[in-house]
């Protein structure tokens, strides 16, 4: 079997990994679970969280939207249960702008320096 290095070596996220790739309390992400139905880890045999990428897809949205562009909680489970891709379109468009403008600042930067 050849090695694919785009294969995703990690099934499952503990809710410590994902509080720590959110920077969020584990609290938060069981208080999200209750919100947001589309937020469903399984759980093992002991009952600790295992989430999925799809659930860390989720997660993210429900972040950018709540965090990010400071929706209150219901305003973001509407928009999600309304229109899921274009909640999630949009907030790909946003994050790709931040990082156009975050490349021309940069530029910006360094033209100045030269001047």
């Amino acid at each position: 079997m050849a090695f694919n290095p785009n294969k995703d070596l990690k099934t499952f996220y503990s809710i410590a990994e994902v509080s720590k790739m959110f920077s969020v309390p584990t609290s938060l992400l069981r208080f999200w679970e209750k919100e947001f139905p589309t937020i469903d880890p399984k759980k093992s045999s002991n009952g600790a969280r295992m989430y999925t990428k799809e659930d860390i897809e989720e997660i993210r949205l429900v972040y950018d939207l709540v965090k990010g562009r400071n929706m209150k909680l219901a305003a973001a489970r509407e928009l999600i249960q309304r229109n899921r891709e274009g909640a999630r379109n949009t907030n790909d468009l946003l994050n790709r702008l931040q990082g156009v403008r975050d490349q021309l600042v940069e530029i910006k930067k360094e033209l100045d320096s030269i001047v």
